[in-house]
């Protein structure tokens, strides 16, 4: 049976309670439901760790898909114990990690609201993310930073919507990715939306994310690269920019 991937319908939800369903020789575990978020669309699989009845801790250092997209496996650390087939575990993420990425992809995602080109690459990280764009304009580094800062400050809820495969296959321009694709077979496939009525941006993302969009922060460009002809590197970190000295 595909996992019940409880993230999908609340970012915010760090701990629950599942089943062990199946033990990989590696030490891989797969569950019957989870809140850890697996490795997938450049953001990081979560990391924590499972409690047993009896008080110990199972600690997590990945959470990867397996096959497919309906399979999560958790992966312990190098060596932690083994749980039984049917053991009952009491999953907790690390909260503090999980919502920086989930500021993070946030931060990206507005990114691409102030930048409309096409999306090449990204990598969500805990201080520093990146996202290629398709691109040959030169733009300044610090003009993209105060439109993204104007859009934190306004404040714009953030919000899922779901669509159907054959939704999004009848409207792919909703796709801002030029080389990945949002992943079809489930059945349906989630639009992250921001601002009232998604008039500030749309797009099928399967990451997790703020509420709002003042929970971003503090966030500036870093640094934009030029990595090819008609590609640009834009580097995204969290705080105030460097000044220099």
């Amino acid at each position: 049976m595909p996992v019940n991937a409880l993230f999908r319908d609340d970012f915010y939800l760090s701990t629950c309670e599942a089943v062990v369903t199946k033990v990989h020789e590696d030490g891989g575990i797969e569950l019957d439901q989870t809140c850890f978020y697996a490795t997938s669309g450049g953001q990081p699989g979560d990391t924590g760790y499972l409690e047993r009845a009896d008080g110990s801790s199972i600690l997590l250092g990945a959470t990867k898909h397996g096959a497919d997209k309906s399979i999560i496996i958790h992966v312990p650390t190098e060596g932690q114990p083994s749980p039984d087939i049917g053991e009952k575990l009491t999953l907790q993420v690390d909260w503090t990690r999980r919502y920086k990425l989930m500021r993070m992809h946030t931060a990206c995602h507005l990114l691409s609201v102030v930048c409309p080109w096409p999306i090449t690459g990204a990598a969500v990280g805990e201080e520093e993310s990146r996202v290629d764009f398709d691109m040959s304009d030169t733009i300044d580094k610090d003009e993209v930073t105060a439109k993204l800062m104007a859009l934190v400050e306004e404040n714009h809820p953030v919000f899922l919507k779901w669509i159907t495969d054959e939704e999004l296959a009848a409207n792919p321009d909703i796709v801002k990715s030029k080389n990945v694709r949002p992943p079809l077979g489930l059945g349906r496939v989630s639009l992250v939306c921001i601002g009232e009525n998604s008039a500030v941006d749309s797009q099928p993302c399967g990451g997790t994310h703020v509420a709002e969009t003042q929970e971003v922060g503090e966030i500036h460009i870093a640094k934009i690269e030029k990595k090819g002809k008609e590609n640009r590197r834009f580097r995204i970190r969290f705080g105030k920019p460097e000044t220099s000295a």
